[in-house]
């Protein structure tokens, strides 16, 4: 069985090679790492700019969409656990500190679902709490472009090689 599971991720591992793909592997690589399942983008990305620099701005942008997909998609993830448990327990969940603090920030709370480890579960929260959609996937979009933008920069700072910005 683990052979099979090992043998499935390889091949799709290979599918999504950066220089094969180049962009449109980059933004499934991004949509995947921004739901709840472990998986980093930002290599994915600089690797890509390392094969071509001209793909710098290209790839922070479709990083950015991509992880802004994938961070609405954990959004509705979310929306839909909260219809499921209030079918279930027929009550509210009760609020926690840290929901409280959610709804007091409302969308602009999504501004740090770029965070490692509390990011993506904080846009499954927004959805649970019904926050509005739109501005939380506005509030990704912002928070997730900043962190490409910093991250591409700052490993193309200390992995120079021949890349100029």
């Amino acid at each position: 069985m683990e052979a099979g599971i090992a043998s499935w991720v390889n091949s799709l591992l290979a599918a999504l090679a950066v220089p094969k793909l180049g962009l449109s592997a980059v933004f499934i690589i991004s949509v995947v790492s921004a739901t709840l399942l472990p998986l980093g983008s930002e290599f994915a990305v600089i690797g890509l700019v390392k094969l071509d620099t001209a793909l710098f701005w290209p790839a922070v942008l479709v990083a950015t969409a991509g992880n802004t997909v994938g961070g609405a998609i954990t959004w509705w993830m979310g929306f839909g656990a909260e219809k499921a448990y209030e079918h279930v327990a027929h009550r509210r969940p009760h609020e926690a500190k840290a929901l409280q603090w959610l709804h007091r920030f409302g969308a602009r709370a999504c501004l740090l679902s770029w965070l490692p480890v509390v990011g993506d579960p904080l846009c499954a929260v927004a959805g649970w709490l019904k926050l509005p959609f739109w501005p939380c996937v506005l509030y990704m979009a912002i928070g997730k472009f900043g962190r490409y933008l910093t991250m591409t920069a700052a490993l193309l700072w200390w992995f120079p090689g021949q890349i100029t910005l």
